[in-house]
């Protein structure tokens, strides 16, 4: 069902919240696939939880053209319906589901080739190489599924229709968690695959996720013949999609490219490396439970600025933006102030390990105290994919990773405390610098001009 039927302000807090809080709960399962992943990798042992730790967030470097193609279908589809222009939405949702699905099935089969070169630049230690391997692999041949699912759920989202991948993530989050609990330890009566049975439980579940989404596409007559557009209609509407996703896939290369050296860095730290790394990988599904909900905030940004900028008005595109950034700083501040005690009893039952536990515990202090940074960064991003004003995401998102974060990491954690405490500093310090400087450009910069409507009232041709 779509909220766009529901909201008859757009501007109050109650129509902001009516979008966020269907995407907060999808965040949540978001969360939980992640955690019962770690849980059990850590039943297992830590060389597990350390391999799929470093598998999982380096993998986000397979799907970044996924997330730039659902940045664009966001941007250009809620722009589209906030004009009027339906078909238009309509054949951008085609559009999006050919290329995601060329384009899924094209970095699999490079990924599969090069496996072994790219865990050689992680410089993946020794005695994790065989389980990092092997979670790579399945990683790999279910990507194209998963190209679908982002660019699907994105195509959700920009039609206000929230409800449905808030749905789909909790199939994939019921049947990942069954899969890794019978699969991955044996429970339910189920045969015990260890670290195999984890892996697979990730293909099964999000091919099921995947499977609703495009039920509900094809159910609801949102996907049918007429939404595959002839190659001049396509060749007409690509260089906007492309203005919006190209920097915004620039942006995930070298965002996920950082957190590859990143773990690289932590990896070949003078002391406790693997400890590190799995410290690391528990930190940040710990961490996740307080800043994935700023996902919610960022997409509902997209959604709305989208939208309003479509219809041409620019200053109400504003107005809302400052109260989406105001809601999702104020309330995140407050949950993590209230999360601060739980910190080590959290590291702990994710971690059971002793160093394991205080790697996790030192990291998910330093990232607590920057989640109102890391927040106001995640909205301010929403609002520029909605406005199709990528290019200032990719310009300060990257800087603040290479120009900041590693450069800081690296001489904190190797010459400084020559530990992993020195790179979660560096990751405080360019999340600061990273907030601040979006905050600046939203104030202070034309960023409606990347818009594909710019004037109120305005009516741009179908392309």
């Amino acid at each position: 069902m779509s909220n766009s039927k529901q909201i008859t302000d757009p501007t109050s807090y109650k129509a902001i919240w009516n979008l966020a809080w269907p995407q907060i709960l999808m965040m949540m399962f978001h969360f939980l696939i992640g955690f019962v992943d770690v849980w059990v990798a850590g039943q297992i042992n830590s060389n597990v939880q350390a391999a799929l730790g470093m598998i999982s967030q380096t993998f986000l470097f397979f799907l970044v053209i996924a997330i730039a193609i659902g940045n664009g279908c966001v941007a250009a589809i809620s722009q589209s319906i906030g004009a009027g222009l339906h078909k238009r939405a309509a054949r951008y949702i085609g559009l999006v589901v050919l290329l995601g699905l060329t384009c899924g099935l094209i970095i699999s089969g490079l990924g599969l080739c090069g496996r072994h070169i790219f865990l050689g630049i992680l410089q993946t230690p020794e005695d994790i190489y065989s389980i990092a391997l092997y979670f790579l692999k399945i990683y790999l041949l279910i990507l194209p599924v998963y190209y679908l699912f982002v660019i699907s759920n994105a195509v959700f989202r920009a039609k206000m229709m929230v409800f449905v991948p808030m749905r789909s993530i909790a199939i994939v989050a019921l049947v990942n968690a069954i899969a890794d609990l019978g699969f991955g330890l044996g429970w339910f009566g189920f045969p015990e695959f260890g670290y195999k049975g984890v892996a697979w439980a990730t293909l099964i579940s999000v091919s099921g996720g995947t499977i609703y989404n495009f039920w509900v596409l094809v159910g609801k007559g949102i996907l049918v013949k007429n939404s595959f557009a002839p190659w001049r209609w396509m060749r007409s509407a690509l260089p906007y999609l492309i203005k919006v996703a190209a920097p915004a896939g620039g942006t995930q290369v070298l965002w996920h490219t950082g957190y590859i050296v990143l773990f690289a860095i932590v990896a070949s730290l003078p002391y406790n490396a693997v400890e590190a790394l799995a410290g690391l990988a528990a930190g940040m599904r710990i961490e996740s439970l307080l800043f994935l909900p700023a996902f919610a905030f960022n997409m509902t940004a997209s959604i709305l600025i989208g939208h309003f900028l479509g219809a041409g008005n620019k200053g109400e595109a504003k107005r809302v933006g400052l109260r989406i950034l105001g809601t999702a700083c104020g309330l995140m501040s407050i949950v993590a102030i209230g999360f601060w005690p739980f910190i080590e009893p959290m590291a702990k039952f994710l971690a059971p390990e002793a160093g394991v536990t205080i790697q996790a515990a030192v990291y998910l202090k330093y990232n607590i105290i920057s989640i109102p940074f890391t927040v106001a960064s995640m909205t301010l991003g929403g609002i520029m994919t909605g406005a199709g004003a990528t290019i200032y995401n990719f310009w300060i998102y990257s800087s603040a990773s290479w120009f900041v974060r590693l450069p800081v990491a690296y001489i904190l954690g190797h010459l400084v405390f020559k530990d992993a405490e020195g790179v979660y500093i560096a990751m405080l310090v360019s999340q600061v610098f990273q907030s601040t400087t979006m905050f600046y450009i939203f104030m202070h910069r034309d960023w409606y001009r990347f818009s594909m409507i710019k004037r109120k009232n305005a009516t741009a041709p179908a392309a």
